[in-house]
């Protein structure tokens, strides 16, 4: 038996997980690639002189996560799983960044976040191995690291013919916070604090999922009233981010007018998050255990007010945008993923359900309140700027809505805060969340005395860069701006 069967925020513990050769466990993965299981996180933990390769595998069909291990101490390579199963690239790029050990047969293997703890310091960024092209008509375009305004670091190097885009280059690893090192043993005094900053615009579905993946270890069930805030806030944070991107493309088309309305109506969602815990990003509202502040039945009512507003407004206006030609003609088949390629890189997301893949964690992996409200998942297959935009303007309803039920059907509780228990010695738990952007993935390792020794974190930006950089192909330069937005992916979250 090469795997272990879990589900999410269902903890394992570390020795039932089968350690087996990666020259075994290879064809297997292979296997079950082909199968349409897909990896969710693929990560390095280094104990003492040892270092033991995790491979976590999702059967979203079934809701299972599918884990096992190879010992890799005294190995300097192995065979390459992305030669087969495309979706693998980044994680072992990252797997070599960490280790050393090399994949071999890797198409592309390059660094990933130049972290300071990597395994060759002499590997520096301003080595990067960029692609180019030679032609007398093809030239370079670049932009970054630095850029005007508040956005953070990183580079595009476009190789262009003329104004046409032949191939975009995104370099990034210029941040250099080491989260992951300071969940382990208990480093930080409040570790919440530091899940709410992995990115600062996913400040609830990060916070998430730490909790989660502690309450997991701690095997400790909380209030169904929690639950249900803490998915009210988590689908505030959706339609807050959805609307501001929104403006963001509607300002990219010279469409003012929705620019205007979008930016409007966000401010009305972040208030509300304000309302409930003093925070517009939803700070300080989720703790192990549940959460610090509860909803009234009089800001029940007037949260509900103000939802039916802004998805009357904004339904108003999208019509009004997506009925104007020239909205049209700069959104459609702009910036296309089609539905094989977002799957090969293994795109997860809004992004991902626009090119018709069907991706969603509240679905396939549901945890918390989402197990006694279900959400449906909802796609499109065209794959351009036009159905990341739309689906954006769908999925504001459809959390509108969601949340409604939950103020409707919310149950009655003394506390909101659970006890937690101890944390389960030598367990391994994976936690997963559905954020704006995407899959969120903590997964936490305890040792022996329950304290944590390896905590890993994904972002969906680490699966959906490439996929930005792939949609801009055969586009001209003035389209990147549109396919930006249109992921919005997050530089923070991806360096760690």
């Amino acid at each position: 038996m090469n795997w272990i069967i879990t589900r999410n925020n269902k903890p394992v513990n570390i020795n039932s997980i089968p350690l087996v050769e990666i020259e075994k466990l290879r064809p297997d993965i292979i296997k079950k690639s082909g199968e349409g299981m897909r990896p969710v996180s693929f990560f390095s933990f280094k104990k003492s002189k040892e270092i033991i390769l995790y491979i976590i595998m999702a059967d979203d069909e079934n809701s299972h996560l599918l884990i096992s291990s190879s010992p890799m101490k005294g190995k300097s390579s192995y065979e390459s799983i992305t030669r087969e199963v495309s979706s693998f690239w980044n994680f072992e790029n990252e797997f070599h960044e960490e280790t050393g050990i090399i994949p071999e047969g890797h198409p592309w293997l390059r660094g990933v976040r130049y972290p300071h703890n990597r395994h060759n310091p002499e590997k520096m960024i301003e080595d990067f191995p960029f692609f180019t092209m030679a032609g007398d008509e093809i030239h370079e375009v670049a932009v970054g690291p630095i850029h005007a305004g508040i956005i953070e670091p990183g580079h595009f190097r476009f190789m262009c013919q003329g104004e046409t885009v032949h191939h975009l280059e995104i370099q990034l690893g210029y941040q250099h916070r080491g989260i992951e090192s300071l969940f382990i043993n208990n480093r930080l005094k409040y570790p919440v604090h530091l899940a709410e900053s992995i990115a600062g615009d996913s400040v609830i579905a990060h916070s998430s999922a730490y909790v989660q993946a502690i309450e997991s270890l701690c095997r400790t069930n909380i209030s169904r009233r929690a639950q249900s805030i803490r998915a009210v806030a988590l689908e505030l944070e959706r339609i807050a981010i959805h609307i501001g991107d929104l403006a963001a493309i509607s300002n990219d088309v010279a469409y003012l007018l929705g620019n205007s309305v979008f930016g409007a109506n966000r401010t009305l969602i972040v208030n509300t998050l304000l309302a409930i815990c003093g925070s517009r990003y939803g700070r300080g509202l989720i703790r192990s255990g549940g959460v610090v502040f509860d909803i009234s039945p009089g800001m029940s009512e007037e949260m509900a007010a103000a939802l039916k507003k802004v998805k009357r407004v904004i339904s108003d206006m999208c019509e009004k945008m997506f009925e104007t030609p020239t909205v049209l003609s700069r959104l459609e088949f702009t910036g296309t993923v089609d539905t094989k390629t977002a799957g090969d890189m293994g795109m997860v997301g809004i992004a991902a359900r626009a090119s018709g893949l069907q991706r969603d964690v509240r679905s396939d992996f549901p945890s918390g309140i989402y197990r006694y409200f279900p959400v449906h998942k909802i796609t499109m297959d065209s794959g351009d700027v036009f159905a990341r935009t739309y689906l954006r303007y769908v999925e504001i309803k459809q959390s509108i809505d969601y949340i409604l039920e939950l103020l409707e059907n919310m149950q009655n509780t003394k506390s909101l805060m659970t006890p937690l228990n101890k944390p389960a010695r030598s367990s391994f738990t994976v936690s997963m969340t559905e954020g704006w952007r995407g899959e969120i993935v903590h997964t936490s390792i305890t040792d022996a005395s329950g304290n944590i020794a390896r905590y890993k974190i994904k972002d969906p930006s680490f699966n959906n860069w490439f996929g930005l950089a792939q949609s801009v192909r055969g586009n001209g330069v003035s389209d990147f701006p549109l396919c930006n937005k249109s992921f919005d992916l997050s530089y923070a979250g991806h360096d760690l």
